[in-house]
């Protein structure tokens, strides 16, 4: 579009003047801005500001001391199209309040102390499209309190005190698309409430005290897509209650009291992506319960009472990407073929249950999965080929179960593995040299290498699986040597030289018995069992080296206890004294400063 000279000089000076007129009209405890919006705050506001810019369009007030809206307050605004009143202890709105504002469309009264409205003040809002009365005290809704508002597509009722919808108090409401009745005292609502709602799209009736769902009551919510009920009392669904929401997406039932849920509750929800169940006292789930859901991404089912689930409990989850099966601590078993229909998963959670063990063919299928959590579990032992198919897996946690042991090369199809194994019963014997020998070859998969520790035999103790070595080992089937004398530290001339090996660590023969079997070269064999140093020595660490076994030990004698402690503190006592001494100092070097400091100001 071409403009001549004299058409841009006139926008330009119509800018101009419009912006000044707006910032000379703006009262000192406002901010304007060139777009039409008045934000104003402070204690000392305890009405509307009267002075405002001609083109005010939003006008927010925030933190007054404006406890009531009067009929005038909203007076010659005529362009003002979205109102807001937060944080300012309003409690009273006089019923003919929005008479001179019916051009308003968004209406925020948040966070005051309303805790009765007049029947139909709000009636001449019929172009209203947001009205927000969250976090306020309503204790009732009147039967007419929302005649008239037939543009009105959000209403927020969070956060009050009421206990109670009367029938039809949402009709009329023929545009609405998202109602939150979220944290208020419900116990029920009546199979009608939402009847008049089909165009809604988002209900909210969260942590209230439901004890149950009626029979009906979301049969006209043909296009709800989101339906949150969780923190309630519900012990019981009716069957088919959600049958007619073909629409929902996001479905969230967690925190209630339900024990059993009934067959097919989860039927003809083909869109649903999300599902919670979790924080409800299940103690079992139907054969069939889910329908065909190939758009389910997120699973949750934790911190329930169950023993086992449905081997096809996923099976209409074909899209399933993160399934979060945990902390059911009495979830001890779950069927073979319970993953078999889930190729696109890449999050498997089952940590913090009571599983004992695992199939052969558990994760056989699960071909894209990338985390799989295993901690905190009960698991003995796994079988070899666990992990085969796991191609793709990147992080394992196995941290925190009973295993003893696992097969050398139950990893080896897991080429980008890492994996988590503190906190298992790890038994440091004949059995352990093959997994030991894959944690030496791959310590930079082993993401917690230091804390893998042997927990017996009890020579082994708190030694790391990683320095544990092939020749210690190598002799673990040897039984021709019976070690029934005590073995003894046997002292050599040149032992009792004084050497650095000698001031720090003993090298230790043992003397054994042979029976009839044995042969010389028994003799020469390093042992690998127990010992005893009839010294009584308090023992602090051994290691194993080139045929030697190197003990470091400290004697446990009351004398040299008593010495060590008394020049422990006899050092700290010096270190304080020092410090008093080195602060005295400084405090007598500051005053010569200001006596020096003192005498040229003098002079």
């Amino acid at each position: 579009m071409d403009f001549s000279l004299t058409e841009l000089v006139r926008i330009l000076v119509v800018s101009m003047l419009t912006s000044f007129t707006c910032t000379a009209a703006c009262p000192s405890v406002c901010k304007c801005f060139s777009n039409g919006e008045v934000k104003c705050t402070g204690d000392t506001i305890t009405d509307t500001p009267q002075q405002l810019p001609v083109h005010t369009y939003t006008l927010q007030l925030i933190g007054t001391n404006m406890h009531v809206i009067s009929e005038r307050s909203l007076e010659k605004k005529d362009l003002m199209t979205r109102f807001s009143l937060i944080f300012s202890h309003l409690h009273t709105v006089h019923p003919h309040a929005f008479h001179a504002t019916p051009q308003l469309r968004s209406l925020q009264l948040s966070s005051n102390d309303i805790s009765a409205l007049d029947a139909r003040v709000f009636s001449p809002l019929t172009a209203l499209e947001e009205l927000y009365l969250n976090m306020n005290q309503l204790e009732s809704i009147d039967p007419d309190q929302f005649e008239g508002l037939v543009a009105l597509q959000d209403l927020d009722l969070s956060y009050n005190k009421l206990s109670s919808v009367p029938s039809g108090a949402f009709r009329g409401l023929v545009k609405l698309e998202s109602l939150n009745m979220g944290n208020n005292y419900f116990k029920t609502l009546s199979p009608t409430t939402f009847r008049s709602l089909r165009k809604l799209k988002t209900l909210s009736i969260y942590r209230n005290q439901l004890e149950r769902l009626e029979s009906g009551m979301f049969d006209s919510l043909v296009n709800l897509e989101y339906l949150q009920i969780f923190s309630n009392k519900i012990a019981t669904i009716p069957p088919g209650v959600f049958w007619s929401l073909r629409n929902l997406k996001n479905l969230t039932l967690s925190s209630n009291q339900l024990q059993t849920v009934p067959d097919r509750s989860f039927y003809n929800m083909p869109k649903l992506f999300k599902l919670t169940l979790y924080k409800n006292p299940l103690l079992s789930l139907p054969e069939e319960l889910m329908g065909h859901m190939p758009e389910m991404s997120e699973f949750y089912l934790y911190a329930t009472n169950l023993i086992t689930v449905p081997g096809n409990l996923f099976a209409n989850m074909s899209g399933l990407e993160a399934l979060n099966l945990h902390f059911n601590d009495k979830l001890s078993e779950l069927p073979p073929d319970l993953f078999c229909c889930l190729p696109n998963l890449q999050k498997l959670s089952l940590k913090s249950n009571n599983l004992q063990q695992l199939h052969p063919q558990h994760f056989s299928r699960l071909s894209k999965l990338d985390k799989l959590l295993l901690n905190n579990n009960t698991l003995k032992n796994l079988p070899k080929n666990t992990f085969r198919e796991l191609g793709q897996l990147t992080m394992l946690d196995l941290k925190t179960n009973q295993l003893q042991n696992l097969p050398e090369d139950i990893f080896k199809s897991n080429t980008f593995l890492e994996v988590a194994l503190s906190d298992n019963p790890w038994d440091c014997t004949c059995s352990i040299r093959g997994f030991a020998r894959w944690i030496r070859h791959n310590k930079h998969a082993v993401l917690d290498s230091e804390d893998v520790m042997c927990h017996s035999p009890q020579y082994q103790i708190l030694r790391t699986l990683d320095s544990l070595h092939d020749e210690e080992l190598n002799n673990c089937n040897v039984t021709t040597v019976t070690p029934t004398c005590t073995l003894t530290e046997e002292p050599t001339q040149e032992s009792s030289k004084t050497t650095p090996e000698a001031d720090s660590s003993h090298q230790l023969q043992p003397n054994v018995k042979l029976d009839e079997t044995s042969s010389i070269d028994d003799v020469s064999l390093p042992f690998h069992d127990i010992f005893v140093i009839e010294q009584e020595l308090d023992f602090v660490h051994h290691n194993y080296h080139s045929g030697w076994v190197y003990v470091w030990f400290l004697p446990s004698t009351t004398v040299l206890a008593a010495f060590l402690m008394f020049s422990h503190i006899f050092l700290v006592a010096i270190g304080i004294f020092l410090i008093l001494c080195a602060i005295y100092g400084m405090h007598l070097l500051s005053k010569r400063v200001k006596e020096i400091k003192a005498q040229f100001v003098h002079f």
